[in-house]
C-alpha cells in the first residue's frame, strides 16, 4: 500500500485537477493564511488489514487538499468523525491534523477520487483515472468486508470495480448490495454540510448506521 500511496501522491494525470488543488493551495482560505497547504493528491489511510472500508468522493479543497488526510480539517470530518467515535470506530471525536492522535478500528478509508475537483464535481474522463488507483487499493485491502460509500460517486465507483450492473443495485441511503465475493456494499449519503445542514443526514441516524456495521465485525 505505500508504493501505491506514493504512486498516488505524485499523479499529475489531469490537468484540471492539478491546477485547482494547486490554485487552492496558493489562495488558501483566510483563516488558514498561515498553514502550508498539501496540495496533492491524497491517499487512503488506516488499518490496512481492516475488514470495513469507508470510501468517500474526494478530498475537500480546505480539509484533505490542506491537510494531506481524507476527512481532516473540515465540516464533514467534524461530523464523521463524531459519529465514527460513538460507534466504537475511531479512538477520539475530532480529525483535525496529521499526527493528532488519531486511530482508525478496523476501518481504512479512502476516496473515489484522490484531488479535490472544482466545485466538488469531477468529469468522467478524472474519475476514470482514479479509478486505477482504487483498483489497486480494493486489490490490496484483502480482508474488508464491508464498504460503506458516502454519496453516490462513490457508490457508482465501488459497482463499478465488483461489475455490478447499476440497474441491479441503486443508490438508496442504507440499502446493502452483497456482491458475488461476498462482500456488502452500503449506501450512505456523504456527510457534507448541505446534506447536514437540510437533515438529510443527522448524527443519530449516522451513528445507527455504524454502529451496526461496528456489530457485524467485533
Amino acid at each position: 500500500m505505500k508504493e501505491i500511496n506514493k504512486k498516488i501522491t505524485n499523479c499529475k494525470k489531469c490537468p484540471r485537477l492539478v491546477n485547482f488543488r494547486e490554485k487552492v493551495a496558493l489562495e488558501k482560505r483566510k483563516q488558514y493564511q498561515n498553514e502550508v497547504y498539501w496540495g496533492k493528491p491524497v491517499p487512503g489511510f488506516g488499518d490496512e488489514n481492516a475488514e470495513i472500508l469507508i470510501l468517500g468522493l474526494a478530498p475537500a479543497a480546505h480539509g484533505g487538499n490542506r491537510t494531506g488526510r481524507l476527512f481532516t480539517g473540515d465540516k464533514s470530518a467534524e461530523f464523521l468523525f463524531k459519529c465514527l467515535f460513538k460507534s466504537n470506530l475511531a479512538n477520539q471525536p475530532s480529525s483535525v491534523y496529521i499526527g493528532d492522535g488519531l486511530k482508525l478500528k478496523n476501518i481504512y478509508i479512502t476516496a473515489a477520487l484522490k484531488c479535490v475537483p472544482p466545485f466538488d464535481k469531477p468529469n468522467s474522463n478524472e474519475l476514470e483515472s482514479c479509478f486505477n488507483f482504487l483498483k489497486k487499493e480494493l486489490d490490496s485491502l484483502q480482508n474488508i468486508k464491508t464498504i460503506l460509500t458516502l454519496g453516490k460517486i462513490a457508490f457508482d465507483a465501488c459497482l463499478k470495480f465488483f461489475q455490478i450492473k447499476k440497474s441491479k443495485a441503486k443508490f438508496i441511503h442504507g440499502k446493502e448490495y452483497m456482491t458475488e465475493s461476498n462482500k456488502k456494499i452500503v449506501a450512505c449519503y456523504h456527510p457534507s454540510p448541505r446534506n447536514v445542514n437540510t437533515k438529510r443526514i443527522n448524527e443519530r441516524g449516522m451513528v445507527d448506521l455504524l454502529t451496526k456495521i461496528y456489530d457485524l465485525h467485533r
